[in-house]
Parts: C-alpha cells; structure tokens; sequence
C-alpha cells in the first residue's frame, strides 16, 4: 500500500519576507494547489497526515485535513534539511516513513523529498515514469510491508 509525499504548494520568496523563515505562508496560487490537492488526495483515504512543522508546508496539507475530518500532526524531522542532511539523520527520517501507517501522507520540502526519494532508490526502489519535483508535486511510494519498492509522481496541479 503506499504512502504520499507532498511538496509544499507555491510560497511566497524567501527573499522577501522579513519575518522568521518557518512562519513564510502560501501565496494565493500555493491555497489553490492546496485545495486541488486536498480533492486528489481526499480520495485515497488517508490514514494520517504528517508535515513538517514550517507554516508552508501545514498550510499544504490543511484543507485535506478539514476535508477528511482529520489533524495535522508535525514532525521537526521533516523540515527543511537541519539534521536531515547528515547520514544519520536521514536514516531516521526514513525509518519514520517505513512506521506509517498505509495511505499516510506526509508534506514536507524540496531539498528533503528528492533526498528520501533518492536514498530510497538507492537501496533498490524502482522509479517509474518522469520524476515531479515542482511544487504541490506529490510522490506516491509503494511499499511491500516496511520495504519501498516503487515510486511514481504527480505532477503539481496547474493553477492559472
């Protein structure tokens, strides 16, 4: 059964922002990717909803919460690489996802979803089709008990 990777939707720049990093919102393009992916992931049922903790990435996941009557939990472990960079804190990282239930979904940032991505078929996943790495983009890998076996992404939803 798999699990679901999200990349937070469109943020405002970091460059123009004064305040704290962690506290930057979705502009008005990255709420309706939010809401498009909210309808998409709606249907798969999801067991549970882990994000990292930063203020982009809640806001991603947050009108799936309301729509599945559900809590965003977060993880400091999914945010943008602090500790994650290291070995070690990338193993945990991944033991984290191989204890999720099926049909999690997790949200998370662009340096640390390409990195669980290609750690993960580094130990032998297959990916199939053309990597998404855009924002709103989402990830769904398989797994075969706690083993990740396959991945394909989804490519983020058009907003005009």
């Amino acid at each position: 059964m798999p699990l679901y990777l999200v990349r937070h939707a469109k943020a405002g720049s970091r460059h123009d922002f004064d305040g704290d990093d962690r506290d930057r919102p979705l502009t008005n393009s990255g709420r309706k990717q939010a809401a498009v992916l909210a309808e998409r992931l709606s249907a798969v049922t999801p067991t549970v909803i882990l994000s990292s903790p930063y203020l982009r990435c809640v806001e991603t996941v947050e009108p799936l919460a309301i729509a599945i009557a559900a809590q965003v939990q977060t993880d400091e472990r999914l945010a943008e690489f602090l500790e994650s960079s290291s070995a070690t804190g990338l193993a945990r990282l991944l033991d984290v996802l191989r204890q999720l239930p099926d049909r999690a979904v997790v949200c998370s940032h662009g340096d640390v979803i390409p990195a669980i991505v290609e750690s993960l078929a580094d130990q032998g996943m297959r990916i199939d089709g053309t990597p998404q790495w855009g924002k709103a983009s989402v990830w769904v890998l398989d797994r075969d008990d706690k083993q990740f076996v396959s991945a394909r992404s989804w490519a983020p939803p058009v907003i005009d």
